[in-house]
């Protein structure tokens, strides 16, 4: 059966990125709370396409690892696409290149008129979708088949999902460091822990892993 799952990154003071650019999309803070995570084999090899064998493959690894196994689709917010970034360039095809790290259908959540569908190297499908959360999610559900739906970014985008109570795997990725700025993580999502199960395992690095399951 499909389930709905959400990978995040937060301080411990329970804060994640905020104020992106088109040169720094994710924000200054973002590369404090992903050191650990970058520095994976993982993540080396699926995101940035380095097979030199490089990279640690401890606990954080496992979690890398964890969050690509078993997607068939993604839904995620326009600003992670960069559409409010480039919202006057029609030819603006994301972050990632011409052939981006996921591989299936990506929904794109707009309320801008959505563009025509966008085919990429690799698998990748941009597909811009302006409706409901329930609705966009049916059709992603579909298109994942047997396999799993993943929400990225933003975290605006991800929190919507949570308040709505459509994910069944929550992930953070608590990075030892305090930010006292950006988005709040936890905020509006009291009595998580009653509905979901939840554990937490400490890395290598110190990043504290905690998941939340249905």
């Amino acid at each position: 059966m499909t389930r709905v799952r959400i990978d995040l990154f937060s301080s411990l003071d329970g804060y994640t990125s905020a104020g992106g650019s088109p040169e720094n999309p994710m924000g200054e803070d973002w590369g404090l709370l992903t050191t650990a995570y970058v520095a994976t084999r993982t993540v080396k090899e699926r995101v940035f396409g380095d097979t030199s064998g490089t990279g640690t493959t401890g606990v954080d690894d496992a979690y890398a690892a964890a969050s690509f196994e078993g997607i068939g689709a993604e839904i995620m917010g326009a600003a992670m696409f960069g559409l409010h970034s480039f919202p006057d360039d029609p030819g603006w095809k994301g972050w990632w290149g011409d052939e981006p790290p996921f591989g299936f259908p990506v929904y794109v959540l707009t309320s801008t008129a959505p563009r025509p569908e966008v085919e990429m190297r690799g698998g990748t499908s941009f597909r811009f979708r302006d409706a409901s959360l329930d609705c966009v999610l049916a059709e992603a559900s579909e298109a994942a088949g047997a396999l799993d739906v993943r929400v990225g970014g933003g975290i605006g985008t991800a929190r919507s999902f949570l308040r709505a109570g459509l994910v069944d795997d929550l992930h953070v990725a608590v990075a030892p460091v305090l930010l006292d700025r950006g988005h709040r993580v936890w905020e509006d999502l009291r009595g998580l822990e009653r509905t979901h199960r939840m554990t937490s395992e400490v890395a290598e690095s110190g990043t504290i892993h905690v998941t939340f399951s249905r």
